[in-house]
């Protein structure tokens, strides 16, 4: 398929990965286009509809460039799909993005493309690869509202070391000017959304609700006094608000704890859940693992804290925050950041 050296440009279907794969052809490097097919059940919100794969197949034809399709759907059930069922019948709130980056983007892709030869493989994603502290690490996109560095913090020195982030350096606006410049189809598409295979009409609970038994559940506060009900308790968050239906609630009250062998949601009030650490396992560092003070996000558009990790092991840290923060769901994930450079990250614990 290719001779070494060549880039091997994973195309969803969207404008990011297109503009992607046409700087580096602008940037003289010989480039092929391919797209994965992950997820073979509906979708009409992610990036892994049929339209998709024919909208990166027609940009590849417009760039001049060859372009296959990868059926990893088997990979896909097994470290995508089934962890996400398997984590909510535990009691935890999952990421599959952040594990499809992990299992398929950055592991299943990279051994296949080293399987045909490729030297490097390049994505859409919104960040940048940076030197920092004398070695290779993730750091945050040029364009705030869009940056993707914290889904990317699992990726250690071999895989920093063979992929490129054409776009990182870019405005969102600077992509689609791109686009347009080019005349590809994708240039006005708009961004994917959500997880690829849960559907708006049936959502989270249709998904779950065929693939795992969900159970009504007890709603009640600190002394143990009922509230009220929910559906599935299997489908509750921690500081969820919405969607409790407490009548007559004289205030606004959170989800404080989730105790689901006994089907019981505990609420109580916003300070119920600060909480002055934060407990992180299956930790990944881009190289050395860090104890000091440094910035801590734990979601994709959250705002960063100062805080302070202390390593326990080789994959477990203590997180302890500067200011008392709202407590994080558990199967979340923590990000630690030196400036705008991801230092490692990890899952946030029970």
């Amino acid at each position: 398929m290719t001779a070494r050296g060549d880039v091997l440009v994973a195309m969803s279907g969207g404008v990011d990965s297109s503009v992607a794969a046409a700087l580096l052809i602008e940037q003289g490097f010989a480039v092929t286009g391919v797209t994965m097919k992950l997820w073979g059940g509906e979708s009409d919100s992610g990036c892994c509809s049929v339209s998709d794969v024919d909208d990166a197949r027609r940009v590849a034809d417009q760039l001049g460039i060859d372009h296959h399709v990868f059926n990893f759907g088997d990979d896909f059930d097994t470290h995508v799909v089934q962890p996400y069922v398997d984590a909510y019948a535990s009691g935890i709130t999952p990421n599959p993005c952040i594990e499809c980056n992990r299992h398929l983007k950055f592991d299943r892709l990279l051994r296949r493309a080293d399987a045909l030869g490729f030297t490097t493989v390049a994505t859409g994603h919104h960040a940048r690869i940076v030197n920092c502290r004398e070695t290779r690490h993730i750091a945050r996109g040029a364009d705030p509202l869009k940056d993707q560095s914290y889904v990317l913090y699992m990726l250690r020195q071999p895989e920093l070391a063979r992929i490129a982030l054409p776009i990182g350096e870019l405005d969102k606006s600077d992509v689609r000017a791109i686009a347009t410049r080019l005349g590809l189809r994708t240039a006005t598409k708009p961004d994917s959304q959500d997880v690829c295979f849960i559907t708006a009409v049936g959502g989270r609970e249709k998904f779950l609700g065929d693939r795992i038994p969900l159970r009504p559940g007890r709603i009640v506060d600190a002394t143990g006094t009922e509230l009220g009900r929910v559906p599935a308790v299997e489908l509750v968050t921690i500081g969820q608000r919405k969607g409790l239906e407490l009548a007559g609630a004289a205030r606004r009250r959170f989800v404080v704890d989730v105790d689901l062998p006994s089907a019981t949601v505990v609420v109580g009030s916003r300070d119920d859940l600060d909480r002055d650490r934060l407990d992180v396992t299956n930790v990944v560092w881009s190289d050395q693992p860090f104890s000091g003070r440094c910035l801590v996000q734990c979601s994709a558009h959250g705002e960063p804290r100062w805080a302070t990790i202390e390593v326990l092991d080789a994959d477990r840290v203590t997180v302890l925050w500067d200011d008392t923060q709202r407590r994080i769901a558990p199967g979340q994930s923590a990000v630690f950041y030196d400036g705008e450079a991801v230092l490692g990250g990890g899952i946030v614990g029970r």
